[in-house]
Parts: C-alpha cells; structure tokens; sequence
C-alpha cells in the first residue's frame, strides 16, 4: 500500500441549485465515508479559511488512487493535488498506548450511601 497526502480545493458555481448542491454533499459524504469506513481514506483535515482539505489515502497504487477521486461526486468541481509519502528515517514512532483496563468489577452500591 502506498501513502497520498491530497489537496482538494472545492469551487462550487455560485448559481448552483440549492438542490443539487444538497444532492452532491450527501452523495460526497457518502462516498467519501465508505473509504474513510474500510480503512483506505486514514485522514481529513479541513483547511482554515478555505473550502478545501487535506487527506491522506492509503491504496494500491496511482490507478487506484486516481480511481478513488475521479469517482468523487465532487470531482467536477474540484482542484487536487497529489503527493506520494514515504517512511521518514527520522521519524519517532508513537509511544505505545496504555493497556486498557480489563477489571469490570461493579463498584457501584446499589441502594444506598456506602
């Protein structure tokens, strides 16, 4: 698998219906989501100040990548620029997470003040 970082700048036309202006969004959120879900779209950033954002994708290669944005509902009316991401030699992996508790003791007291 292989990483994009991806630029999507959104121009919408000013004298879109309202109505299919709503249809695209739902249809964005809803294709977008179903990548973001199976675990292909890991990152959406909004960008301050903009109607655009940042993701990153994780997919096969450029084909499927390409597949992927091409397929957005948005796609028409939108800029995207693409980098390919490499592994830093630098980079400080995440601390390990804190293991999570496995006690399920109920110390509640039911009926009354302990």
């Amino acid at each position: 698998m292989t990483l994009y970082l991806c630029r999507m700048d959104v121009s919408l036309p000013h004298d879109l219906d309202p109505a299919v202006r709503a249809d695209l969004l739902r249809r964005e959120a809803d294709y977008s989501g179903a990548f973001q879900r199976d675990g292909r779209w890991k990152e959406l950033w909004r960008v301050v100040g903009a109607y655009a954002n940042y993701s990153v994708l994780d997919v096969r290669d450029h084909a499927e990548l390409h597949e992927i944005l091409s397929g957005l509902p948005l796609f028409p009316y939108m800029r995207i620029s693409v980098v390919p991401l490499a592994p830093h030699p630098n980079r400080v992996p995440a601390p390990p997470a804190a293991p999570q508790s496995t006690d399920h003791t109920d110390t509640s007291t039911a009926g009354g003040t302990p």
